[in-house]
C-alpha cells in the first residue's frame, strides 16, 4: 500500500508541475503583416492645418525676413513673485464692477471657504487653468523668443502659448477654434511689448475664484524688463469682458528670471489628484480616511 501510495503521490505531482512549465515557457512571436494605403500628394496637402496668405512663424523665409531688431528679448526661464504671499497670484482686489455670474462667484466663493469646501475646482479636474490663471500657478514659466513668435512652456501641465510677433492679423472668428490660452499677437511700442489676446475657451475657464469669462474676454498685456541684468518682468493685464463686468479689469504681477531651473514634463494624471486635499477628489479622499495624511488633520 505504500508502494502504491507514493507512486500515486509522484504521478499527481507531475500532472500539478506540466501546467507551470508551459506557462514559463517563451511566447512565440507572431509575425505581422500591415497592408499600406498610399494617400494621394494632394489629401497629404490638404491634412496640414495651413494659415491662408502667410507664413508660419518657424517658416525659414518668415524667420529670416528683414524686420527692426526687437529692442528687447525676454528669453528665459520666469518664476512669478510671491514674496507678498500666496495670494499675491490673484489678479483682485480691486475687481470690477461684475455682472449677476460675477457677483455670484464672489459670494459662493466666500461661503465654500468659511466650510473649508472647494468651489470650481476645474484645475483640480485637470481643465487647463488658462490665461491669465496659468500665468500664476506657482510653477516656472520657460519664454523662446524668436523674430516672428514668442513661445511660452509652463512648468504647470507644460502649457503651451504662442505671441506671435511677424505681423499678422488675428484670425478670421468664424473659422478660429477657441482655446483656454487664446490667440496672441504682439507689438512693440518701444521698449514694451503689447500683447492683444482674444478667441478664448469658456468652458470651465474662471479668473481668481471661479469668476466666469464670457466669449468676449480679451486680454492686453504690456510686457516690460528692469533690473540691473534684466532680471525682473513685469506684466501690467488690461482684461475685458462687457457680458460679465463694467470697463477694465486691471492688474500687474511681477516675475523674477530663474536661471537655475528648466521646465520637465508634467502632466495632469486626475487619479492622482486624490492624493491632493484641495481638489474635489483630495477633499473626497480624505473624508473617506476619516483624515489627511498631508495635512494631519483628523474629520
Amino acid at each position: 500500500m505504500h508502494s502504491r501510495y507514493c507512486f500515486a503521490v509522484i504521478l499527481a505531482g507531475a500532472a500539478l508541475a506540466a501546467p507551470a512549465a508551459a506557462q514559463d515557457a517563451p511566447l512565440e512571436q507572431p509575425e505581422v503583416e500591415r497592408v499600406y494605403t498610399p494617400i494621394p500628394p494632394e489629401r497629404l496637402e490638404e491634412m496640414v492645418p495651413k494659415h491662408p496668405g502667410y507664413l508660419g512663424a518657424l517658416a525659414p523665409a518668415n524667420l529670416n525676413a528683414e524686420r527692426p531688431p526687437a529692442p528687447i528679448d525676454i528669453t528665459g526661464t520666469w518664476f512669478v513673485d510671491l514674496s507678498e504671499g500666496f495670494a499675491h497670484y490673484l489678479f483682485g482686489p480691486p475687481y470690477p464692477r461684475f455682472g449677476p455670474e460675477g457677483v455670484e462667484a464672489l459670494i459662493d466663493s466666500a461661503a465654500a471657504q468659511a466650510e473649508g469646501r472647494t468651489y470650481r475646482d476645474s484645475i483640480g479636474q485637470c481643465y487647463p487653468p488658462g490665461m491669465p490663471m496659468i500665468m500664476t500657478r506657482v510653477w516656472p514659466h520657460a519664454f523662446i523668443q524668436l523674430p516672428t513668435a514668442i513661445y511660452m512652456i509652463s512648468g504647470f501641465n507644460n502649457s503651451v502659448r504662442t505671441i506671435f510677433l511677424d505681423g499678422r492679423e488675428f484670425s478670421d472668428p468664424d473659422l478660429v477654434v477657441p482655446s483656454y490660452n487664446g490667440e496672441s499677437v504682439g507689438h512693440w511700442e518701444g521698449d514694451t511689448l503689447v500683447v492683444e489676446s482674444r478667441y478664448f475657451e469658456t468652458d470651465n475657464h474662471w479668473i481668481d475664484h471661479g469668476i466666469p469669462i464670457s466669449d468676449e474676454f480679451e486680454i492686453t498685456e504690456r510686457i516690460t524688463l528692469s533690473g540691473d541684468d534684466n532680471e525682473v518682468m513685469t506684466i501690467e493685464y488690461i482684461m475685458t469682458d462687457p457680458q460679465m463686468w463694467e470697463g477694465e479689469w486691471r492688474s500687474t504681477k511681477s516675475f523674477n528670471r530663474a536661471d537655475y531651473t528648466d521646465i520637465n514634463e508634467a502632466n495632469c494624471i486626475l487619479a492622482y489628484n486624490a492624493n491632493l486635499p484641495g481638489t474635489d477628489l483630495g477633499s473626497e479622499a480624505a473624508e473617506e480616511r476619516g483624515v489627511s495624511e498631508i495635512e494631519g488633520v483628523s474629520e
